[in-house]
């Protein structure tokens, strides 16, 4: 199915236990889901140590596809829940998509939500 709709990926990485309210506030802001995926972290600031052995973080990863038009409003809404703007709190950031395939539903647009395009 050939879809006009544009996408951005919006990626968040946050700590072990938060990826939920995150994923809670970006349905809000309209996305339409997205995916879990457990990771470790490995930054400078990330490792502690516990009788002299390493501990590297659990963290929890969302992936989210949405369509352009909607992406500032779900990433401001990621940013809030995940209180991003403190340190150590996680980061998100957003890909280009240039190309889907598999999404078999109508995809709303901003047009649909009230945003422009």
């Amino acid at each position: 199915m050939e879809q006009d709709v544009k996408f951005d990926l919006i990626v968040t990485i946050v700590n072990k236990g938060h990826c939920s309210k995150v994923l809670d506030a970006s349905l809000e802001a309209g996305a339409e889901g997205g995916t879990f995926i457990h990771g470790r972290g490995s930054g400078v600031h990330e490792k502690a140590k516990l009788f002299s052995f390493t501990i590297e973080p659990e963290k929890e990863i969302l992936l989210t596809l949405v369509p352009k038009a909607l992406t500032e409003k779900v990433l401001e809404a990621i940013v809030k829940a995940g209180d991003l703007n403190e340190p150590g709190k996680g980061i998100a950031f957003v890909l280009d998509v240039e190309k889907t395939t598999g999404i078999n539903h109508p995809v709303r647009s901003g047009k649909d939500t009230g945003q422009n395009e």
